[in-house]
Formats: C-alpha cells, structure tokens, sequence
C-alpha cells in the first residue's frame, strides 16, 4: 500500500475500495462476514460487484492467478498466438515472479490487446509490481493503488461475456466459486466454512408456468397384486 493509501480495516473498506455500487453496497451487514457477503450480492445479482470485491481481497499472485485462470477458460483450448503468449508469460510470473518475468507479461499483454482476456491477465501480472518504469529506470514509478485487483476484476468480468454473453450470470458464478477455492486454499478468511454461493434469486419470469388444467394428467392409482 502506498503511502496516504487508505488502510482497509473492515468489510465496508473493502467493498470502498473495490467500488462496489450502491445497490450492493445497501445488502452489507454488520454482522457480515466477507463470504457472507459474497453470497448476499449473488443472491441479488449483483455478480459484477461481487468479483470486484474478490478481486481486491486476494493477495496479488494469487489475484492474477484467478484472473489467468478465467482468461484461460474464456479463450478456450486453441487460442491464437498472442494470446497463447501472454497466458504462458503470465503463468511463468505466477510461478516465479521476477522482474523479467513481469515485463515479459507486459510486452505480450500490449501484444494480444489489453482490451482481451489474456491481455488484461498479463497486465494484472504487471501492475502487480513495485514499478511502471522500463527495467533501466532507476527511479520507480509506483502502480496506481489497487491498479493490480482493478486489471484482475477487468480481467475476470471480460472473460465472461467475450464469448456467449447470455452466459454471463453463470460464468461468473463459476468463476466466483474458483476464486472462493483459492481463498480456502490460503486460509484468507478463516471463519469460512464452504464454497457455496446462493444463487439469484428467482424472477416470476423464470419461474415455469403451471400446465392448463385441461393439459393437466390424473394418474390412475396403481393397484399392487
């Protein structure tokens, strides 16, 4: 955190930073706690919020690595060149992450398009170090506050909707589901004890019609011999 940065002390900290809307915001209790109130904004609908406030409560390897993981998903088993270059950039980051690794994620992001799932994973990778400045800058430029969880989130939000949009809701509970396994994994919030998520809640519309009653069957009782 840099300096002048405000220190996130509480779930409502959080869900500030992460600019969770009003909307979802209004669904935070006190009594809340944060996988609590993931379920509370799924339950709602309110998806979107619900990655921003994951994405900025993961450290950030592992942040990136749920972003990769998404990005990967999305761009499904052949992917082009440039996005196979910067997922395989991104991961080497993941798995040791050096200086040169981390600008090695940049220059294949900036290759694939930031404005792709595998370009926003690589600029995750790289906006999750102490500097923006070229390798031979001396002085550092630090990365904007929470610049890394923004890209992460950008990055998980756009891999739901870059193909088959109308599957949205549910890739993005899916995704949410994975990233709630990389917080038990790290025993990030200890209070935790299940990876559930409630679903949306139900429309009217949703909700199947009733048969006419003159389409409605009676089942004849069967008699047992």
């Amino acid at each position: 955190m840099s300096p002048g940065a405000p220190a996130i002390r509480t779930l409502a900290d959080l869900a500030a930073v992460a600019g969770v809307g009003d909307e979802a915001l209004a669904l935070l209790r006190p009594r809340h706690a944060p996988h609590e109130y993931l379920s509370a904004l799924t339950a709602a609908g309110h998806y979107p919020d619900a990655v921003r406030l994951l994405a900025h409560a993961l450290p950030r390897r592992e942040g990136v690595w749920w972003a990769w993981a998404t990005a990967k998903r999305a761009i499904g088993a052949e992917p082009g060149a440039p996005a196979a270059a910067v997922l395989d950039a991104t991961e080497r980051w993941i798995g040791q992450p050096s200086e040169e690794h981390r600008h090695a994620a940049l220059a294949a992001a900036e290759a694939a398009g930031l404005d792709t799932p595998a370009g926003g994973a690589g600029m995750a990778a790289f906006l999750s170090g102490p500097s923006l400045a070229p390798p031979h800058i001396e002085q550092p430029v630090p990365p904007p506050e929470y610049g890394a969880a923004k890209a992460i989130a950008g990055t998980v939000l756009m891999s739901a909707v870059v193909t088959q949009p109308g599957q949205m809701v549910e890739k993005l509970h899916a995704a949410l589901l994975q990233g709630l396994d990389v917080v038990d994994k790290i025993k990030l919030w200890p209070a935790m004890t299940a990876l559930e998520l409630a679903a949306p809640a139900a429309t009217e519309s949703d909700a199947p019609e009733a048969p006419p009653a003159k389409a409605r069957k009676t089942r004849k009782k069967r008699t047992v011999e």
